[in-house]
């Protein structure tokens, strides 16, 4: 079995057109990354395993080692009169389904047409190649 250990960090998600995808600085609550428990791909997991409090460290994993690539069969097409009536449906709206043992699985609606709505249920960064800029904050 493979030792665990995690990092605290700051992490901006950054992708290929430069814009910021998601920040932990932004939010104030930094990253908790497990290095071993299979949570990260080992792509990723070899970008950070020699990392220490005070790193800085950035690189670009492609899809599949990031957030994955995008499943088309996680693509949904679904009739309006399962939403709730007063709920706003757009393109970029986030809903939510009921997912096993109680999970919240999240999707986004990618098309409304008539009575028809296209949800998306994979990662909002599947299918991208991202870049991830780092700061050690702690090992743990």
């Amino acid at each position: 079995m493979t030792d665990v250990r995690s990092i605290l960090c700051h992490m901006n998600i950054v992708l290929e057109d430069g814009s910021t995808a998601d920040s932990t600085k932004a939010s104030g609550k930094p990253a908790r990354l497990n290095i071993g428990d299979e949570s990260l791909s080992p792509a990723f997991e070899a970008q950070i395993n020699s990392l220490e409090e005070g790193d800085t460290h950035s690189f670009t994993l492609q899809a599949i080692d990031a957030f994955g690539e995008s499943n088309p069969d996680a693509i949904h097409y679904m009739d309006r009169s399962k939403f709730p009536g007063d709920m706003k449906l757009e393109p970029g709206v986030i809903v939510s389904f009921g997912g096993p043992g109680g999970s919240e699985i999240p999707g986004i609606v990618r098309e409304v047409a008539g009575d028809s709505v296209t949800v998306d249920l994979n990662h909002p960064l599947a299918g991208q190649v991202l870049t991830f800029e780092l700061e050690v904050i702690q090992v743990l």
